[in-house]
């Protein structure tokens, strides 16, 4: 299944981008209010069926994207490791760690609202415990106040460290648009058809 969304870093803005949560809001009956105040059962995590590998990268992924377009830091990095590398969507030095990666999120991030990412075309494949994840984003924010739009594509490499899979790895492309080619202005008008009349002058 593939889910949307993606995360940018770099040119004028961050992407690698995005996740949106909705918000529920609960109404609490009074014979809930009271059951409240009652020890809850702790679950049994023995029954629990862990997921796949690739589906439980692909669950990290939106986890991830819905981190970042929240500002839950906290959540952002459960999903990286601390010597993560951060290959910049710009000609730049990689960024290399998890404290340096932080700074520059925070500082791109606040530039931005109301954002939309949409991820596609998710592939990933796992090899004992590496693995890597590609796919397409499309972004839309503004940014500095100007509506951005961009396209681009991100692969991900992850580890399994402590039975979990962590982000090593990520690697953002801004694909450029392809601009538009107009016929020149001194193109010669195609002949009529054969049989068909002049136009009259």
């Amino acid at each position: 299944m593939d889910v949307s969304k993606r995360f940018q870093l770099g040119s004028r803005f961050a992407a690698p981008f995005l996740f949106v949560l909705a918000l529920l809001f609960v109404t609490v009956s009074p014979a809930a209010a009271q059951k409240k105040n009652k020890p809850a059962a702790q679950p049994d995590n023995s029954s629990v069926v862990p997921l796949p590998d690739e589906k439980q990268i692909d669950y990290n992924i939106s986890e991830m994207l819905g981190a970042w377009q929240l500002g839950d830091i906290e959540k952002l990095h459960k999903n990286y490791a601390d010597d993560v590398m951060v290959v910049n969507g710009i000609y730049a030095p990689p960024v290399i760690g998890w404290n340096n990666f932080l700074t520059l999120y925070q500082q791109q991030r606040a530039r931005m609202q109301r954002v939309r990412l949409d991820r596609a075309n998710t592939y990933i494949k796992v090899n004992g415990n590496m693995a890597w994840a590609c796919y397409q984003w499309d972004f839309a924010a503004v940014v500095d106040d100007k509506t951005t739009t961009a396209q681009g594509q991100t692969t991900l490499i992850f580890q399994k460290r402590d039975g979990r899979w962590l982000i090593v790895l990520n690697h953002t492309s801004l694909v450029q648009p392809t601009p538009q080619t107009a016929a020149p202005a001194n193109t010669p008008a195609a002949p009529p058809a054969e049989g068909a009349k002049p136009p009259s002058r």
